[in-house]
């Protein structure tokens, strides 16, 4: 009777298949055992047991270049290195957990780039009466707003959750957000720019979703980036909200210039 199995089977009992085998024996992981008198190689229970222990290592995630020092290590040192690799392990599934969960959020658009506060203040604005159009906008408007001016965005949800409460604010948004429609020689634009101009004006909470987006630095650019994110698709919106912030800067509102630096 022959001592040891082939290298099929030597694979087929580990739970691998013959190449990992061989590349085992590649990487010097494994030893090759001689051939018999027949020119197999037969892989007795030395051999069995070291493919039992490469395989658990790498399936637990240990790289194959860490393997071999480790069996041969003492056993002192082989608990510290399993230590190490089970540190890398767990920051690798926080890492990986982080990334589920953000995936899993994409499957909520809003969610995925805006905080729970701002969505819930886009799933109320249909019930005062926005159009999906009108969430699309404020949407995109409050995405380029917490990522071009962080440290202000949370007081701007503050000011717009209150502002909401508001009817004429509402009334006056709405009509803004129907006004993106119009050509933009209106005169009707004019007149809206003057009543939301003094609507700001008479409420400075609601004034301050208008100056609280203002980075400390390129404020100029971060500014006009949110307050003109449309400008190309809607040029009769882009004219509205040049003409309030006129209309604010001569009641003395410092608003950053379009043509600033």
């Amino acid at each position: 009777m022959r001592n040891g199995v082939t290298i099929g089977q030597a694979a087929a009992f580990v739970g691998v298949t013959i190449k990992t085998v061989r590349h085992y024996h590649k990487l010097g992981l494994v030893e090759e055992p001689e051939r018999d008198r027949s020119g197999y190689r037969r892989y007795g229970s030395a051999e069995l047991l070291r493919l039992v222990q490469v395989r658990t290592l790498a399936g637990a995630g240990v790289p194959l270049a860490e393997i071999g020092p480790l069996l041969d290590a003492d056993a002192t040192s082989f608990a510290t290195s399993i230590a190490d690799v089970q540190r890398q392990l767990t920051a690798q599934i926080e890492e990986l957990t982080t990334r589920r969960d953000t995936l899993h959020r994409l499957a909520d658009g809003n969610r995925a780039l805006l905080p729970d506060r701002a969505v819930a203040l886009l799933e109320r604005m249909p019930g005062v009466g926005f159009t999906s159009d009108e969430v699309a906008a404020a949407r995109e408007g409050w995405v380029l707003a917490r990522a071009l001016v962080p440290e202000g965005f949370d007081d701007y949800l503050t000011h717009v959750e209150h502002a909401l409460e508001d009817t004429r604010f509402v009334a006056l948004s709405k009509r803004a957000a129907e006004a993106a429609a119009w050509d933009p020689d209106d005169p009707r634009i004019a007149e809206l720019a003057t009543e939301m101009a003094e609507q700001y004006l008479a409420n400075p909470a609601q004034l301050k979703i208008v100056t609280g987006l203002q980075a400390r630095t390129e404020a100029a650019t971060r500014y006009n980036l949110i307050a003109y994110h449309g400008e190309e698709q809607a040029p009769a919106a882009a004219r509205l909200a040049a003409l309030v912030e006129t209309e604010l800067r001569s009641a003395g509102i410092h608003i950053p210039r379009p043509d600033a630096h």
